[in-house]
């Protein structure tokens, strides 16, 4: 028997998987804190745009997988994969990610995203990510160039 908050995973990566993006936002609690390597620290109504501005971004072409869902009334684990194509080179990127969570009131107060960013470096920039997608110089500039698009679609929405 899974958990309310196992439902609650369920229901956030169905909705990605369908690019709902009003019903992922519906399983964050208002003060959520999200991290992962691309994007770094974002909080509140920052992560809902960030990924209203993915899935407006993949023009449809974005298909998300996730298994091993895992929850209690405290913590959460899942892991998912994305696959699109970076928009940047137009390289295809197959993204294997393992989020976990924490719950508050029934919702998703935290959610940290971890994978690899060399390997999505690899996929996503070719051989400028093999070189350099290792790097913490990468990671800034990285980080720097997703928060600069964050911004420019929150003043348009």
């Amino acid at each position: 028997m899974m958990t309310s908050n196992g439902v609650l995973l369920h229901e956030f990566y169905t909705a990605f998987a369908k690019a709902d993006a009003d019903r992922m936002s519906a399983c964050y609690h208002s003060e959520v804190v999200f991290t992962d390597p691309a994007f770094g620290e974002l909080k509140g109504r920052d992560v809902e745009m960030m990924w209203r501005m993915l899935i407006k971004r993949s023009k449809g072409n974005l298909k998300i997988t996730f298994r091993n869902v895992h929850a209690d009334e405290k913590n959460g684990t899942v892991d998912w994969i994305a696959e699109y194509v970076y928009g940047g080179t137009g390289r295809k990127v197959v993204n294997t990610i393992h989020a976990s969570f924490e719950f508050m009131d029934g919702k998703i107060i935290r959610h940290n995203d971890q994978f690899d960013l060399w390997a999505w470096t690899r996929q996503a920039l070719g051989w400028k990510g093999f070189l350099l997608g290792w790097t913490p110089f990468m990671k800034a500039k990285i980080q720097k160039q997703t928060n600069k698009l964050l911004k420019a679609f929150k003043e348009k929405n």
